[in-house]
């Protein structure tokens, strides 16, 4: 993952992963994380919506930083680079989605959760990597513990699973934790519902926390 990427992840702290069933939320959405001074989002592909989803934001938002997540295939690997994802997503560590991102330019974090694949994509020049599910995973202890062998060679995580407001702040304070990914956000129901009002309050939490933790 670039410099300029990493560090903009850095200072925000917090990616939602969002779940969108209809573009026609994306925009309101959007306008709820900016305002509430959270502008990202990982748009999962776990639906039809979501790669007009990510077009409509790259064109309409710019300002927000958008990526495709739950990328499981080359193919949605390819339809996240043609429709403008600024960095792709997945839950799992698969070397092959990784050399065609790779080949496609795309800045990609793929899933982990044990020191071998950590050392595997590693190999293949990745330095972000995305554990997951953190919490189930082992969460901060498991982190912590992996920063002992691999705390020196400037890997860094994104946790997501079982990340949420009350245990944000000591994830945030571990080194080795670049951002972590959370639904908390802005769930499914709530988009839904259209409760854009309650999605801003939780940007708004969130980006007090960071601040708390990151001096930001």
């Amino acid at each position: 993952m670039d410099n300029d990427t990493q560090a903009l992840l850095h200072k925000l702290g917090v990616i939602p992963v969002i779940e969108l069933d209809s573009v026609e939320h994306a925009l309101p959405l959007a306008d709820a994380m900016i305002e509430g001074g959270l502008p990202a989002a990982e748009i999962t592909f776990r639906t039809a919506a979501a790669a007009e989803a990510i077009r409509t934001l790259r064109r309409e938002r710019p300002q927000l930083l958008v990526g495709a997540g739950t990328i499981l295939n080359v193919d949605q690997l390819r339809e996240a680079k043609a429709c403008g994802a600024a960095f792709g997503v997945a839950p799992g560590f698969n070397p092959d989605i990784v050399r065609h991102a790779q080949a496609a330019g795309l800045d990609f974090c793929p899933g982990v959760m044990t020191p071998s694949e950590i050392e595997n994509a590693m190999a293949l020049g990745l330095n972000v990597l995305k554990f997951f599910p953190s919490e189930l995973a082992g969460g901060l202890k498991m982190i912590k513990a992996l920063a002992g062998p691999y705390g020196h060679t400037g890997l860094r995580f994104i946790p997501t699973g079982g990340v949420n407001e009350q245990n944000l702040e000591a994830y945030l304070a571990e080194k080795l934790v670049l951002a972590v990914g959370g639904t908390w956000i802005a769930k499914k129901e709530s988009i839904a519902a259209g409760k854009w009002d309650e999605i801003w309050q939780n940007c708004r939490r969130a980006v007090e926390i960071v601040a708390k933790v990151r001096g930001l």
